[in-house]
């Protein structure tokens, strides 16, 4: 293939990307690059002042890098992250699309930049060690936060987040969690092997780097879906009309009415969905308990609700 083609080739794969930005505006793709250098400053304070110095790994790609950094120093974590992901992200090209594989190679080209060269320099190195429990804590409050920055705009780290999402695509019945507790702890009980003192296996590390994991999943969680987090009602009555009608009047939501028949009896029923805050949802139980003793009642948890009543759109977009 000669040059033209080539550069040709390479337009017409990123024409996606163009596409993407010319839709949403430059001011997305700003505010796309603010996320990554804000969220990789985070994540390379938690990896490089905290996790790195106690010593104990998080799960991932990120402690895999971090114990092939271990044995070749020479080696940044941020350079063997990128070398490793770069493979894994090249085969999950097609499954994931060009806009979200191109997104995800400028955050973990932006990450890698501060892991090895842009933190480090700065000087300030605390005495982690000295407190492992707070350094896993604080280790993962800011890797945590960092990739939560990250995945906002809908971008990612690589790693695993393809491999996960991926396997998302083409198994959507299996549990994710499953798979990332997996893969996350094959990782952090790895790393009890490589921070052990002479051959002894450094059970502490597994513990705190568990420890680190769990607090940056929750903070994660917690700042893409927490702020968003509702409740879903769904109730089968036979006095559906008059329990909606009471959920409108005293809590001022709204309630979709769907026809439904029970598989059993064969009989015809009507089905309500209503979608209220953490807060609402106790009062909207004690109104179907009130009206119909007998309704069957599912509750679930919505991450996040748009529209009139809920989040504006726009901040998603």
């Amino acid at each position: 293939m000669n040059v033209t083609n080539m550069i040709k080739n390479y337009f017409r794969t990123n024409q996606g990307v163009l596409d993407y930005y010319r839709k949403y505006g430059w001011k997305t793709a700003a505010r796309d690059v603010l996320h990554d250098l804000i969220g990789s400053f985070l994540f390379a304070m938690g990896v490089v002042y905290f996790a790195e110095k106690a010593p104990f790994v998080p799960g991932g790609i990120t402690g895999v890098s971090m114990i092939i950094h271990h044995y070749i120093p020479s080696l940044g974590i941020g350079l063997v992250s990128l070398l490793i992901n770069i493979p894994v992200a090249l085969t999950c090209f097609l499954m994931l699309g060009r806009v979200f594989f191109f997104k995800s190679v400028k955050s973990m080209v932006i990450c890698a930049i501060f892991t090895d060269y842009l933190i480090k320099p700065l000087g300030f190195y605390p005495e982690a060690s000295s407190n492992p429990l707070l350094t896993a804590l604080f280790a993962g409050a800011l890797y945590g936060m960092g990739l939560a920055l990250i995945y906002m705009p809908g971008s990612s780290t690589g790693g695993t987040d393809f491999i996960i999402m991926t396997i998302r695509k083409l198994k959507p019945h299996l549990s994710i969690g499953t798979i990332s507790i997996f893969v996350d702890g094959t990782v952090i009980l790895a790393g009890g092997l490589v921070f052990g003192n002479e051959g002894a296996y450094n059970i502490n590390a597994v513990l705190y780097g568990i420890l680190m994991t769990f607090v940056s999943t929750t903070i994660i969680d917690k700042l893409m879906f927490g702020s968003g987090s509702r409740r879903m009602l769904l109730i089968v009555s036979d006095k559906a009309q008059e329990v909606a009608r009471a959920i409108m009047d005293e809590i001022s939501r709204g309630v979709t009415v769907m026809d439904v028949r029970g598989a059993y009896t064969g009989l015809p029923h009507q089905m309500l969905m209503c979608v209220c805050s953490k807060v609402e949802v106790t009062h909207a139980r004690r109104i179907i308990r009130h009206i119909d003793s007998n309704a069957i009642v599912t509750l679930s948890t919505v991450d996040e609700a748009y529209g009139k009543g809920f989040l504006d759109h726009a901040e998603n977009s």
